[in-house]
C-alpha cells in the first residue's frame, strides 16, 4: 500500500514508528515518534498500520501464543467541526520557508510548510520543474487554519528549487460557498536563502520565515508563465497595433556603458562564515541568475560579470550556465584593459 501523508506506521527492522509528516525524497519518508522530532526512514522500511481509509490491527490468540493477522476494514473519522471566522471565508494560502538555525544562515537546512489561513480543507499538490517536466513532492490534505509540514531541503537543492508549483482544490464538509481550483507556478529567488534579513516575523511561526502567497483572498498569485491564450491574444493585439492610451510607446534611453556586477563573494555576502568553496560557488552563480533573469527583456544590453582570474571555478560555471540556461546570449572576455582577465560580459540577444 502506498504511503501518505497522516498514515501512521511501523518499522520493520527498528523499535518504533509514529505518522507520516512529509518526504524527503521518493525512497524516504518522515516519521513523527511519540517525542515530536522527525526520523528519516526509508520507505521500503516502514508498513502502514492506520491510514484514513483504514486500520489494520492485529490480534494474539493467546491458547497458540502466535499473532493471527486479522484486517479490518474502518470508516474514516469524521472530520472535527471547525471554529469558522468571518475573513477565514476568503482564502489565503501560503508556501513558506523556515530556516532550521537561522544564526546559521549560511549553512542552515530549510523546511518547507503549506499554510491554510480559511475556514476550507484544502487538497493540494507541491511540485518543482520547469515547462512540462514537473516532479511531485508532496501531496495531501490540509485543514482549516493549520499550516502543514512538507519537507525538509539544503543548499544542494536550491537549484531544483527555482521553479515551483502548488495546485488546490477547496471544499467544507458542510454547505458551502464554492471555490475555483487554484494552479499556481512561481519563480523562486533562492538568493534570498542566503540572507538573514529575508526571513521575516510572521503570525504562524515562532520562527523568522520566507512566505510566498498562494492565494490572497481568493486572488492567486501572479502566474510566472504566461498562457497560450494570454499570447494569442497579445499577438493579435500587436498586430492590430492597438496600444493602451496609459502607456504611450516611448523609445528606451540609451546606457552609458556596460553594467558592472562583481561576483566577488565579499562583495556579496558581509559573512561567509561556515560556508565551504561549494557553497560560496552556488550563491554566486544564484546571483548571476538573478541578474541575468532581470534583464533578459533588455535586448542588447551589455553586462560585465566581474569573477576574477583565480583558479576560473567561477569563469567556467558561468560560461556552463550560458550555454545551457541563456543559449541566445552571446559572451565574450571583458576589455583587458578595465579588468584584466577577470570579467566576461555578455551581450542580451
Amino acid at each position: 500500500m502506498d504511503i501518505k501523508i497522516g498514515d501512521k506506521v511501523r518499522f520493520l527492522s527498528e523499535v518504533g514508528g509514529g505518522v507520516v509528516t512529509g518526504f524527503r525524497d521518493k525512497a524516504t519518508v518522515l516519521v513523527e515518534d511519540e517525542s515530536g522530532f522527525d526520523i528519516p526512514m526509508p520507505v521500503n522500511e516502514c508498513i502502514v498500520v492506520e491510514s484514513d481509509n483504514y486500520a489494520t490491527k492485529r490480534k494474539v490468540t493467546k491458547e497458540a501464543g502466535t499473532p493471527a493477522p486479522v484486517v479490518e476494514d474502518t470508516k474514516p473519522e469524521p472530520h472535527k467541526p471547525v471554529a469558522e471566522t468571518r475573513e477565514g471565508e476568503r482564502l489565503n494560502v501560503y508556501l513558506a520557508y523556515v530556516p532550521v538555525d537561522a544564526k546559521a544562515i549560511s549553512t542552515t537546512e530549510f523546511e518547507t510548510y503549506l499554510v491554510n489561513d480559511s475556514n476550507y480543507y484544502l487538497y493540494f499538490t507541491y511540485a518543482t520543474g520547469e515547462n512540462a517536466n514537473w516532479l511531485p513532492r508532496a501531496n495531501g490534505l490540509v485543514e482549516p487554519n493549520t499550516k502543514l509540514f512538507l519537507e525538509e531541503f539544503d543548499k544542494s537543492s536550491l537549484n531544483d528549487l527555482q521553479r515551483v508549483s502548488v495546485q488546490l482544490i477547496a471544499f467544507k464538509t458542510k454547505a458551502f460557498a464554492g471555490k475555483p481550483a487554484v494552479s499556481v507556478t512561481l519563480r523562486l529567488d533562492t538568493v534570498k536563502f542566503y540572507k538573514l534579513h529575508t526571513f521575516k516575523e510572521t503570525d504562524f511561526f515562532e520562527d523568522p520565515a520566507l512566505l510566498y502567497d498562494i492565494v490572497r483572498d481568493d486572488v492567486p498569485a501572479r502566474q510566472l508563465f504566461v498562457s497560450a491564450e494570454e499570447l494569442q491574444e497579445a499577438m493579435v493585439q500587436k498586430a492590430k497595433g492597438d496600444r493602451p492610451v496609459s502607456e504611450p510607446a516611448r523609445k528606451q534611453p540609451r546606457q552609458s556603458g556596460p553594467m558592472e556586477v562583481d561576483l566577488h563573494i565579499n562583495e556579496l555576502l558581509d559573512d561567509t562564515t561556515g560556508m565551504d568553496n561549494a557553497a560560496m560557488l552556488r550563491y554566486q552563480l544564484d546571483h548571476f541568475r538573478k541578474v541575468m533573469d532581470e534583464n533578459l527583456k533588455n535586448k542588447g544590453a551589455k553586462i560585465v560579470f566581474i569573477h576574477g582570474k583565480g583558479d576560473g571555478v567561477l569563469r567556467k560555471a558561468i560560461l556552463d550556465e550560458l550555454k545551457r540556461h541563456y543559449k541566445s546570449c552571446q559572451s565574450q572576455d571583458a576589455s583587458f584593459r578595465e579588468y584584466g582577465f577577470g570579467a566576461t560580459m555578455v551581450t542580451i540577444r
